[in-house]
């Protein structure tokens, strides 16, 4: 018999800066202390491997043909994940070892885009350690598209994990009612939002989302402080010199379906934000409303989702 309920935690953290095999440690390591504490849903910030592109705010970044601009862009797909490279693969065999679904934030460097263009991605794997999403998002906010390039619908799709039913987005596609209603149409009652790292940015969406949608609702955000930029960082110089102090502040928090706070937002702290939801509570809240079920008219109103993978170029042999 499936358990009604799930113990779930964001691993609010920062990365080894532009540093993807040292970012991937920490994953490992924080797969192996959060199925310690028996988490069995463990979700990680937006572009965590290797990082969110925090220079660009601050470099001048629409420069063009900026040299500075060029080393940092090759810098970061240098250490941007492939996952088809095999870069994931002591994430999976954790997740695996430890029987613990995984949603990571990652730049992905795909092939099947020429593999020279990056994307913020949201992955799932399963329990068993398979890979069984990858969300490309759907639009970089604002100055993220200097360096991101648009994603596409392949990606929205949910996952049953244990009595709950997943779903995920990055970021500011976390305010598109129409991604948002893409997965309350596939029955998601458990949404994980990943940040790169505000309160400002979570504090009043997460529990917006949570109402809206009657489903449990947990924000993973990232923290980054000037201090941990690694030396060996193209123009380290120039960025100790015009960064913030902090960057990332974190914000991670976790909203029950009628909007009361199991953890309000954590700013400023390298930890892992445990809590345990009960799908009980879903199903209460939804006696009175269900957006895509009893309070739908579909006759009205219909959403058309394409999810085919996009692709510049198709190959005939």
């Amino acid at each position: 018999m499936i358990s009604d309920s799930l113990r779930i935690a964001g691993a609010q953290m920062a990365p080894v800066w532009l540093d993807r095999a040292g970012t991937l440690a920490k994953v490992v390591a924080a797969i192996h202390a959060a199925a310690d504490d028996g988490v069995q849903l463990l979700a990680f910030p937006e572009a965590f491997v290797p990082g969110y592109p925090w220079w660009i705010e601050w470099t001048d970044g629409a420069r063009f043909d900026s040299s500075v601009q060029k080393a940092l862009h090759a810098h970061y797909l240098d250490q941007a994940v492939q996952i088809e490279a095999g870069h994931l693969v002591d994430v999976c065999a954790a997740a695996k070892a430890r029987a613990i679904t995984v949603v990571l934030g990652i730049i992905e460097r795909p092939l099947d885009r020429g593999g020279h263009s990056v994307y913020a991605s949201v992955v799932t794997i399963d329990a068993t350690g398979m890979v069984v999403t990858v969300h490309r998002k759907l639009m970089p906010t604002y100055e993220e598209r200097l360096t991101w390039s648009p994603g596409d619908g392949h990606g929205l799709r949910t996952h049953r994990v244990g009595a709950f039913t997943l779903g995920a987005l990055n970021c500011w596609e976390n305010w598109m009612p129409l991604a948002r209603a893409s997965l309350y149409g596939q029955g998601e009652d458990l949404h994980v939002a990943v940040w790169p790292g505000s309160v400002r940015n979570t504090e009043e969406i997460t529990r917006f989302m949570a109402r809206e949608g009657r489903s449990y609702v947990m924000s993973v955000a990232g923290l980054l402080r000037r201090d941990q930029v690694p030396e060996q960082t193209p123009h380290f110089e120039l960025l100790q010199r015009v960064l913030p102090e902090v960057m990332g502040e974190g914000g991670t928090c976790i909203s029950g379906p009628d909007a009361t706070w199991l953890v309000a937002p954590v700013a400023h702290e390298e930890r892992i934000i445990a809590a345990d939801v009960h799908h009980v509570r879903v199903r209460e809240e939804r006696q009175n409303f269900d957006a895509m079920g009893h309070y739908a008219r579909p006759d009205v109103l219909e959403l058309e989702v394409n999810r085919e993978r996009q692709r510049a170029v198709r190959l005939r042999d």
